[in-house]
């Protein structure tokens, strides 16, 4: 048996990731494991995999020839041959709309052509929670299977060794135990690649951030990975720039609040049941031209929804009464979309193709 794996323009993350590294716990020798990679990112791979690079002819041979494809995004062309499984696990809860669905989407648009293509061959679509599991299938005009499994990249959230994991990102970052660390993780927007704000500023800035909260908080920035520059040239004492960390959910674990916008981030931290902040200083502008949104999200965010830097500061500098102020409302965002999380979703989706004779 067969397996090609892709994930992020050829990274060894998100739901492939752990769905091979659950496979490789649980099944025999029998199964062959092949990624797509970009050899930018090789030193993230294990030492021992096998990997062909993406958009190569290897890469096309290796998905004709799977028994099982698992991917993340679109793949490049190739013909599907019977008997072939294709598992798309996609790569987040969709709070903002995308595919088709987002207003900025153009008419003839090669890209979204190409996942359009894609999607006549996918067998499975994994749905996070039955509530994502709705736009997921709406935005790709997808009428196959879409179990609601929970997402394999977040059983990690919840594993026994979690706390261990935290102490040793912790250490590794330089992050006093005493300290608190915030993650902020904006996601990116189609007109301003820059990392945020006019001149390329972050919405939230470092300087300012040290300033306000002082020398026991940590500032991890995640920036997405469509955002060029990572704003280096921003960093200041107390702030890390995480935005090529390997994996988020070393982040997650490490972290005590998460600041974010629009990402689908917000729906995995959640398991985590620390503090969330959502920094919304452009909200009017994404919901009503940029992109759009599934949800209200002064409806269903799990903690604070506010508009400017100070108002996050502010926040920041009193977690605890953001945590008992939200506390009804994060209840009910975990119940709504973190239901099917139990840190068993990658056992559930491989049992949906790995066949008994080769599972020990």
């Amino acid at each position: 048996m067969k397996i090609v794996y892709y994930s992020a323009r050829g990274r060894y993350s998100d739901n492939p990731r752990a769905l091979h590294q659950r496979a490789l716990a649980r099944a025999s020798s029998a199964v062959e494991h092949v990624w797509l990679a970009d050899a930018r990112y090789a030193a993230a791979f294990p030492t021992g995999t096998t990997t062909v690079a993406v958009d190569s002819p290897e890469a096309v041979a290796a998905l004709e020839s799977a028994d099982v494809v698992v991917a993340d995004n679109h793949l490049p062309r190739w013909h599907k041959r019977p008997g072939t499984t294709y598992v798309q696990t996609w790569h987040g809860s969709p709070l903002k709309r995308i595919h088709r669905d987002a207003l900025n989407t153009v008419a003839g648009d090669e890209r979204l052509a190409l996942l359009d293509e894609d999607v006549t061959r996918w067998d499975v679509l994994v749905g996070p929670s039955e509530s994502a599991a709705v736009p997921l299938r709406a935005a790709f005009g997808y009428t196959g299977a879409v179990p609601v499994t929970g997402y394999p990249r977040n059983d990690a959230l919840l594993a026994p060794d979690a706390e261990q994991r935290r102490t040793r990102v912790r250490a590794e970052l330089g992050i006093d135990e005493a300290a608190t660390a915030v993650l902020y993780a904006p996601t990116w927007r189609d007109d301003d690649r820059s990392g945020g704000a006019p001149g390329g500023r972050l919405p939230l800035d470092p300087d300012r951030f040290t300033q306000r909260l002082g020398a026991d908080h940590v500032l991890l920035l995640r920036l997405h990975q469509l955002v060029p520059g990572r704003a280096r040239g921003q960093l200041v004492p107390g702030v890390v720039d995480v935005s090529d960390h390997p994996d988020i959910n070393d982040l997650y674990l490490a972290a005590d609040v998460l600041v974010t916008d629009y990402s689908s981030a917000m729906f995995d931290f959640a398991l985590t049941g620390k503090p969330i902040v959502s920094f919304a200083y452009d909200l009017v502008h994404f919901r009503d031209e940029l992109r759009g949104f599934y949800f209200d999200l002064h409806e269903i965010a799990p903690g604070p929804v506010l508009e400017t830097s100070e108002e996050v500061l502010d926040a920041l500098a009193d977690l605890e009464g953001v945590t008992t102020e939200c506390k009804a409302r994060y209840e009910t965002f975990l119940a709504r979309f973190c239901h099917a999380e139990d840190g068993h979703a990658a056992d559930r989706v491989l049992d949906r193709f790995l066949p008994a004779e080769v599972a020990l």
